[in-house]
């Protein structure tokens, strides 16, 4: 009997890429960057199960090269780049992986936090450049961590985990959550629910984002939110780029009305080499890397690896963003 033909997007985890091996038919693409999107489209012409990335579009257009295509395992929480309902209607399973880089990240978010308001990056450009003549008590003045007020947009999973690594540094943890309220970890954790943002905004040394891309969330963060912001905030987003306005933010950080920024993601990824954000000092950007440690990178390749597998056989992966396809099978 044949067995079932794979794609798999990028190079990862050789664990993850020797498992699927085993048991598939798998062609890897080895470049860096993504596949092309006419590359794309030929290589899933007969393909059963196809493990993408964020960088991958899978929408109807690709669904309509590959008749054959059972499950689609994106190696990532989001699943913003797949059509998932389109999927659905078309019998073809989800998977993504979650939980396994909530802490990587939250950490990642701390190392954004400490980096920019402390200005770090700022002040290793400067001592690349010959700026650092001498100590002086003016130079590269940034805000204290400790003791300040850290506001949570979102506090799923990753914010709960910033919020628990906010209390080594004595901070007054605030947070502001669309979906629900959390009594049991205001509790635990010494968090103070604000139920309008805006507040909660004015009220924040250093604000953190950690909310999904929806339609409801798309440029959330725009004018008037750094509007609501301290000229002392520090504003970073380790969540989507297209969370944050990102004309608004330059405008706020080239005007002084916040202080400094830090960003793991942008709109585009890569972002533009005009983009005017690349001007400023004040913020920091990342190459979206928030979950590359090699251990969460690991997991997240063998949870891929899983959830792909699973589909094929049929079974519920076992993180599976639309199972009512199985069920109904």
């Amino acid at each position: 009997m044949a067995r079932p033909r794979v794609f798999v997007a990028r190079k990862m985890a050789q664990e993850a890429l020797d498992t699927i091996a085993q048991e598939t038919e798998m062609d890897l693409w080895e470049g860096e960057l993504p596949p092309p999107r006419d590359v794309l489209l030929q290589k899933v012409q007969d393909i059963d199960g196809l493990l993408s990335l964020l960088t991958d579009r899978v929408d109807a257009e690709l669904m309509d090269a590959t008749p054959k295509l059972k499950v689609v395992s994106n190696m990532a929480v989001g699943f913003d780049n797949i059509d998932v309902p389109e999927a659905t209607r078309r019998g073809i399973v989800v998977g993504n992986t979650p939980g396994v880089l909530t802490e990587t990240t939250a950490d990642f978010a701390w190392s954004l936090i400490m980096a920019t308001g402390r200005r770090v990056a700022e002040g290793d450009r400067w001592t690349r450049s010959g700026k650092w003549k001498t100590w002086g008590p003016m130079i590269l003045l940034g805000h204290d961590i400790h003791h300040a007020t850290l506001g949570i947009v979102g506090c799923g999973r990753i914010g709960l985990e910033v919020a628990k690594r906010a209390r080594g540094f004595d901070m007054k943890v605030l947070y502001h959550d669309a979906i629900r309220r959390k009594p049991e970890e205001e509790k635990a954790y010494g968090l103070e629910y604000v139920p309008d943002l805006y507040q909660m905004l004015s009220r924040a040394d250093f604000v953190t984002v950690h909310v999904p891309l929806t339609a409801e969330t798309r440029h959330m963060i725009s004018s008037k939110e750094f509007a609501a912001m301290k000229k002392t905030a520090i504003f970073v987003n380790t969540s989507r780029g297209p969370v944050v306005d990102q004309k608004a933010l330059y405008e706020a950080l080239k005007s002084g009305q916040i202080f400094a920024a830090g960003l793991d993601v942008t709109e585009p990824e890569p972002i533009l080499m005009d983009d005017p954000l690349l001007t400023l000092e004040n913020i920091t950007i990342a190459p979206h890397i928030a979950s590359a440690s090699v251990a969460t990178r690991t997991k997240m390749a063998n949870m891929a690896a899983a959830n792909l597998l699973a589909g094929l056989k049929g079974v519920t992966p076992p993180n599976c963003v639309n199972p009512e396809v199985l069920r109904k099978k």
